[in-house]
This record gives C-alpha cells, structure tokens and sequence, in this order.
C-alpha cells in the first residue's frame, strides 16, 4: 500500500499541453504518403509507440503511462494533425473501434516473438494473396514498434539509475522485464502483467476507450501460481504490482474523464469448472486498495463459487466502490449460447465497458446504442383521436397496437445503427495492431473488421425503462379495462396536461400495481418487455451478419430520455427519469428487497445477450458481520432464480445528501451510477438525485 500512496500522490500531478496521442502518429503519415493504407497506418502507429518520450513514475513497479502524449501544440502544428487525421480517419465507437477485449491469453502464453512466428507462417501461406501479405507485414511492423516501445522504456529506465527519488533495484527490474519482454514470452507474473499493461497503454495511445483486460485471473494464473509456489513473490506483493497497474488506469482523469476499463475474475474454465483461485483475490484487493473509479471490475458469479469469494466481493463493495458488478455466470452463458458460439467461447467470455458481454479476442469491437420504448407507448396516444382511442376494447387489443409500434421502431433503429456502423472504404480503416491481439486475424490475413475475427460483429440494443413500461402497461390495464374508472382519451388529456387537473387520476394511476414488488400483474409486463423486443431483435443482424443483442442497461440515459418526454400513464411527470435499466422505478418497489428481487428475476434474461443492470442500494449496516451472509444468501437466491447481475451501492442517503449539499466534504467519495463508478461530486446534479432516490433497502 505505501508503494500505490506513493504513486498516487505522484499522479496528482496533471501534465502540461493537451492529450494528443495524434501529434505522433502524424509524424509516421508524414512520410507514409503514397503507400498503401495498411503500411499508412502502421507507419502511424509505428510512429505513435516510439516517437514521444518515456514516462516512468519514481513509485512505478509497472511501466506504461500517457503521460508522455500530452504536447503543447502552435497552430501550424495543430492544421498539421488535423489535415493528417482528415486524410487518415480513425473509426469511432459506432464503426468498431474499441470497447474490445483482447485476446491476452495467446499474448501471454507466446509472447510478442510467438506473435511474430505465426505473422511469418501466415505470410508463407498466403504468398499468392498480395493485399494479406501486405496486411500482414503491417501487422508485423506494429509489433516490431511495440518491442521499440519495450526497449526505449528499458533505456529510460537505465538512463534514470542514479537519479533523485528513484530506486535502483525497482528501475533494473524493470529494464530487465522489458527486454525479456521483446525475446521471449514472459517468464514471471510481474512480467507478464507488463506486458499486459505495455499493450493496454498502446491501445489508449491510439484512441481506443473502454479497452477491457478481460479475465486477468485467468490468463495470468499460471504465472502467478508458479511464482508464488518458487517463491518469487508473496500475495502481498502481487496485489502491489496490480494496484500499480490498476491506478494508472485513472490517468485518463487527465483528459477530462475516467476510462471504463473492465476488469473480470471469478467464472468458469473452459471444461466448465469454477475457476476462482488466489488471483482472483489478489484482483479484488488491488481494485479496492486503489478505491478510484476506471477499474471496473465484474464478478462471474458461479452457483458452485466459494461463499468466501462472493463474501469478499460484498466486502469490498461494502467499502462504498460499488464493484464489483455481480454477474449471474450460469444465465450469461446461456444467453451467448443461444447466439451459437462454440461452448468454450462461451466459457471464456468477459466484459467490455460497463457490463457488456463479450467473447474474448474473438469478434470486432463493441457496439450499441440506446432503444427507448416509452415514446412507442406513447405513440398509440399521440397518433390517435379520443374517439380511437375509446374504440381500443380491450387490454389484449391494446397490447397488439403497442407491439406493432415497436416493431416499426426496432425496424428502424436497425436502419440508424447499421447506417451509422457503415464504413465505405474498410481498407483505409484498418486496425493493423489491435487485429494482432485478436483470434484468426492473423491466420486469414485480414483485419479484425473485414472478416479477420471468429466471428461477426454485434450490436447491443439497449433497451430502457422496463420500471415505467410495466407501471403504464398495469395502470392502463388496472385503470381502464379492470376498474373503468378513465378512458384512454381521459388519460391522454391528462398526460398532455402534465396531470395539471388531473391529480386525482394521477393518484389513481400511482396507486396501481407496481413492478418490483413480486405482484405478478404488474410483473407479467416485464416478462411481456424483455420477451417481445429480445424476438424483433432477433430478426436482424449487422452490416457483416453478426447479431442484435438485447441489453438492459440504460447508463445515465434514462435521465435524458425523460427529459425529452412527456407525462407518462404510470403517473410519471413531464420531463422526470425514466426507470433505470432493468431496475423498478425508484420510489415504486416499496415491499422490501426481497419482493424487488423476486420481481426482477421473473424476466427470462437469457435471452439478454448483452447483459442487464440492476441497481440496488443498501444502507451501510448491511455489510456488517452477521448480517453480510444474508445479504450473500438473497443474491444466492435471486440468482438462482434467474436474475443476471446485480450492482450495489452501499453510502447511505444521508451521505449522499450531505455530499450534495457539502462538496468539499467529499473529494474522494465513489458510487456505483450505472454501469460504472464514478466521483459522487463530480456528477451532474440530475446524476447524483437519480442515485439518490433509490430506494434504501435493508437487510
């Protein structure tokens, strides 16, 4: 712990000049013009891992840092990179270009020179394909700069010996590390987990966010066991060299956010059996120590899983971080199942960005966008008269109205985001680097996004306010159909009024059944939601044939979407947050946890290949000694029912309103918002009363 202090106190300090890893790799266009696409871009990223200086931190046990991309620019310079970058585009998330896990397991099984033998075999086997060879020695000429980027640290590191406030025997470790890097594969735990971070700081070099790196515990493992039986290393010192990696990850602070850097331990092997072992401990201690936000770590949670890791994974979000994220293992699997991956894909599946489900190294970067149902509820209002909408006779009647106004909508977010994924020319978008870290892109010769990868791309459609759909959907049905107390037009009028008039109708319309407290009227609408649109999405694939998935995790977008709304049947207000994700709305599920839980579960979620977010916040007393294992046991409960993750704040209400109302009280205070954590006081005031109003269960 003192190491990481120290190095904390150290990355207070912000750079000087603006993050522009572009400066750099502009000098490698510079000379490049006239050669093939893919050489252009290798040439950039060649140019981009070795033309800025190295960085090394007097606490770093690990080297990488981005530190050394922030340039201070004059305005030639600045027209310069900006012509380059015209002339050279990047891909941006909606085109595939990060929220990517990388297959570090082959990384670190072979090393960099294992890379380059497969690259060379390739070659030979392609020798009557000029644009694969072409490819391929791109791929290669990114991989010889990666070792240059290796051996200028292994430099920098010599040339720092005998300078002030560093540590010898830490720099000649890590020279020593870096060169054994650029020969062979790495011998040690520490080494391979440079090795590991040397690509993950590339990666960001090259513009890429939310780069996951995936199942740490896994790829790892046998390095760290073996050190640990030599006796190279002691867990203590292993969660040292992880919270020295880790805290790094919040150097992109500097550009003005955190990096959603998803980290996954705990689930299965690749026969099926759980593998959580001494790293996956190690992993968990280290994100907790660092206690920053950008370390978003994600639980496999197996139904054969040792209490004592699920326990230790309530301690540390008892801290108040609000990671790990618990993922139902068995219910994830069966989702990407029915995608038809090979079942030991599946297996070895991690996260990217918040809680996205991904099979590791072996299909194109992430996808998604968001899908709002809401505004198709209130379709059927808009688009029809009071005398139509009195002639809908029944719920069932309804219903049918409601799902084909979905339909048309899931049409046409389909149209939009295989629109907005569409790139005209592939050739001039290649991604010669990161198509090294990922399965048979090397064997084929292709880019990772022009059929290089196992597998097709996905796109997650992500699917918000399943809370107020259900609460309209039971409001209608309770209100119109069963009790006949208001008309469709009445209900219509009032939801165009804001409710000014109608605040009886809206106590009415609040006063029905509600989703989230295990009442199997309001529930049956979840189930109907989740249901419905995982079919519509089903029926479609991306722009290379891959699939739709379906997601509940709306992030903060529930927040904008409600603002751009009006009143809702479910006595919601004008402009006010829709539900959140796949949680009930906040304020609704007032039978306890328990009932919520139940609730929740009812949805079959593996038909949610993406993944679900179901917030929950406990007072602070329920991570306590004796009343943490039923808190253990009702997750055991609920996801043995079905439920597929959950995520939990632990801060009370009162520090919550406290840190509201006294900022500076509270510089270092972390939630959980959505999909990620993040710096209670840094957040919007709408972001931190959404997080506020839910509900405070107990235990």
């Amino acid at each position: 712990m003192k190491i990481l202090k120290a190095l904390q106190k150290e990355m207070e300090n912000k750079p000087a000049g603006c993050f522009c890893p572009d400066f750099y790799r502009c000098k490698g266009y510079e000379k490049s013009d006239g050669r093939s696409p893919s050489a252009v871009r290798a040439d950039g990223i060649a140019a981009l891992f070795t033309k800025a200086e190295p960085y090394i931190y007097k606490n770093d046990l690990i080297v990488g840092s981005i530190r050394p991309y922030f340039v201070s620019l004059n305005e030639d310079e600045i027209k310069s990179v900006n012509g380059y970058m015209a002339k050279y585009p990047e891909r941006g998330f909606l085109k595939n270009a990060d929220h990517f896990a990388p297959d570090y397991f082959t990384a670190v099984k072979v090393g960099i020179p294992g890379l380059f033998d497969r690259i060379e075999r390739s070659i030979v086997s392609h020798s009557d394909e000029p644009d694969k060879v072409e490819f391929l020695y791109s791929m290669k000429e990114t991989l010889c700069a990666f070792c240059d980027k290796l051996q200028l640290y292994a430099d920098k590191a010599e040339e720092l010996f005998n300078a002030e406030g560093y540590e010898k025997s830490r720099l000649q470790k890590i020279r020593e590390n870096c060169i054994t890097l650029i020969n062979s594969a790495p011998q040690t735990f520490e080494q391979g987990l440079q090795l590991v971070w040397m690509l993950h700081i590339c990666f960001v070099s090259e513009g890429r966010y939310a780069m996951a790196l995936g199942r740490i515990d896994r790829y790892l493992y046998p390095l760290y066991e073996r050190d640990i039986n030599n006796g190279l290393i002691d867990e203590e010192y292993a969660e040292e060299l992880l919270s020295n990696v880790f805290a790094k990850i919040c150097e992109r602070r500097y550009t003005g956010g955190d990096d959603v850097v998803n980290i996954c331990i705990g689930g299965v092997d690749e026969d099926g059996i759980c593998s959580v072992n001494g790293l996956s401990y190690r992993v968990l201690h280290a994100v907790r120590d660092v206690n920053m936000p950008g370390p978003n770590l994600s639980a496999r949670i197996t139904a054969d899983c040792p209490d004592k890791f699920l326990d230790e994974c309530l301690k540390v979000i008892g801290t108040g971080l609000g990671y790990p994220a618990l993922m139902n293992d068995d219910v994830n699997m069966a989702a990407l199942a029915r995608k038809g991956y090979d079942i030991k894909d599946v297996r070895n599946y991690c996260m990217v960005g918040c809680i996205e489900n991904f099979i590791t190294g072996k299909q194109p970067p992430w996808v998604d966008g968001r899908f709002d149902p809401i505004k198709y509820l209130l379709a059927i209002f808009e688009r029809n008269d009071d005398d139509a909408l009195d002639n809908i006779s029944s719920m069932d009647e309804f219903m049918a109205i409601y799902k084909e106004n979905l339909a048309e909508g899931a049409c046409d977010y389909v149209k939009c985001t295989r629109a907005a994924s569409y790139v005209a020319d592939p050739e001039n978008h290649t991604s010669p680097f990161m198509s090294c870290f990922c399965d048979f892109c090397i064997e084929r010769g292709l880019d990772i996004n022009m059929g290089g990868s196992k597998y097709p791309s996905v796109h997650g459609a992500v699917l918000m306010g399943i809370g107020t759909v259900s609460d309209c959907l039971s409001a209608i049905e309770k209100t119109v159909y069963i009790d006949k107390t208001a008309s469709l037009s009445v209900i219509k009028e009032a939801i165009n009024n804001n409710f000014e008039g109608f605040e009886e109708l809206r106590k009415t319309l609040l006063e029905a059944p509600k989703y989230g407290n295990n009442d199997g009227f309001a529930d049956k609408y979840g189930v109907w939601y989740t249901n419905t649109l995982s079919d519509m999405f089903d029926g479609y694939t991306t722009n290379d044939g891959g699939a739709y998935y379906t997601a509940m995790a709306a992030n903060i977008s529930n927040i904008d979407a409600g603002r751009h709304l009006s009143a809702t049947p479910d006595g919601r207000l004008a402009g006010k947050p829709l539900s959140d994700a796949a949680s009930p709305t906040y304020g609704c599920d007032i039978r306890g946890v328990t009932s919520t839980l139940l609730s929740v579960s009812k949805p079959d979620y593996t038909r949610c290949a993406c993944g679900t977010v179901v917030n929950q916040k406990f007072s602070p007393d329920a991570f306590k000694d004796g009343k943490r294992d039923k808190l253990l046991q009702l997750i055991r409960v609920y996801f043995s029912r079905g439920g597929q993750e959950i995520q939990i704040n632990s801060t009370s209400r009162e520090v919550l309103q406290d840190a509201m109302d006294h900022p500076e009280k509270y510089p270092s205070l972390v939630v959980r918002v959505s999909g990620f954590s993040a710096i209670y006081i840094t957040l919007s005031k709408e972001v931190q009363e959404d997080i506020l109003s839910r509900t405070q269960q107990t235990i």
